[in-house]
C-alpha cells in the first residue's frame, strides 16, 4: 500500500465509511471527556481489520489531538518534571513489547484488546477513586508506564493502567486533562516508532491517517460544543457501558 488511493481501494467503500464514522465518533468522545479517541478507534476498527492496520490509521489523529490537549493548561513543565519516569517507561515498554510481542493480528491480540477495553470500562464504572502517595509514586509510576507500553505495543490501546494511575494522583481538572494528553502523546509516538520498525507504517498508511484527521478534528470540536450542554457524568457512564460491551464482544468472538 504505497499510496493513499491504494490504501482506501484495498479497504473498500464500506470500510472507508467505517473509518470516517469511527474517527468522527471517537473525536466527539475525546472532545467531551478528554480521552477515548484511540480506544474507540481500535475497538471499532478492530471489528473489521487487523489491529496493526487500525493502529496505523490512528497515528496522526491521535498525535495531533493529544498535542492540542497537552498544549493548554499552564502545567506542562511541572507535569513533565513529575511524570517523566512514567513517560520514559511507557516509551521503553512499548519498544520492548514491539520486539517481544508486536501486533501480529492474531486472535489472541484481538482478545487482548477486548480484555483491555473491558477492564478499562469496569474500572471507570465501579472502582472508587484511588489515591497514590508520593512514596508509592516513585515506583508505581514507572511500573504502570512499562505495563502501559507493553499493552500499547500489543493492542494499540494505551489507557491501561496509565489513566487509572493518573486519576489517582490527585491532580486538578486542568492538570489531569493535560497529563492525559502528555501520556497519550508519548504512547502514540512510541507506537508509531514500533509500527514503522515493523514495516506497518509507510507512506500510504500515513496518508490515510492524515485523511482520518479530518473527521477526528470535526468530532472533537463537536464534542467540546456538547460538553457545555450535557452532563459529563452521564456521558462518561454511557461511554464506559458501551466500551464494556464492545470489549466483551471482542474478548468472546476475537
Amino acid at each position: 500500500m504505497n499510496t493513499l488511493a491504494a490504501f482506501y481501494q484495498n479497504l473498500g467503500l464500506a470500510l472507508s465509511l467505517l473509518v470516517i464514522a469511527t474517527f468522527l465518533l471517537a473525536g466527539m468522545i475525546k472532545g467531551v471527556i478528554g480521552l477515548g479517541l484511540p480506544t474507540i478507534a481500535m475497538g471499532l476498527l478492530g471489528l473489521a481489520m487487523a489491529p496493526s492496520q487500525a493502529a496505523a490509521l490512528l497515528i496522526i489523529p491521535a498525535t495531533l489531538t493529544n498535542v492540542w490537549q497537552l498544549a493548554f493548561g499552564g502545567h506542562l513543565q511541572g507535569l513533565i518534571k513529575r511524570l517523566w519516569p512514567m513517560l520514559l517507561a511507557i516509551f521503553l515498554g512499548t519498544g520492548a513489547g514491539t520486539l517481544w510481542i508486536g501486533m501480529a493480528g492474531g486472535h489472541w491480540v484481538v482478545r487482548g484488546l477486548g480484555a483491555a477495553l473491558l477492564l478499562y470500562a469496569l474500572s471507570g464504572l465501579f472502582l472508587p477513586t484511588l489515591r497514590v502517595g508520593s512514596r508509592a509514586e516513585r515506583w508505581l509510576g514507572p511500573m504502570c508506564g512499562v505495563l502501559t507500553g507493553v499493552i500499547t505495543s500489543a493492542t494499540g490501546v494505551f489507557v491501561i493502567p496509565a489513566v487509572p494511575y493518573l486519576q489517582a494522583l490527585g491532580l486538578n481538572k486542568d492538570e489531569l486533562v493535560q497529563a492525559l494528553g502528555l501520556s497519550f502523546t508519548v504512547s502514540t509516538l512510541a507506537l508509531a516508532a514500533g509500527l514503522f520498525w515493523r514495516g506497518a507504517l509507510g507512506g500510504g498508511e500515513l496518508s490515510a491517517s492524515l485523511l482520518a484527521l479530518i473527521p477526528a478534528v470535526l468530532g472533537m470540536l463537536l464534542g467540546q460544543w456538547l460538553r457545555q450542554r450535557i452532563s459529563a457524568v452521564l456521558f462518561k457512564r454511557v461511554f464506559f457501558i458501551g466500551l464494556g460491551v464492545l470489549g466483551g464482544h471482542l474478548l468472546i468472538s476475537g
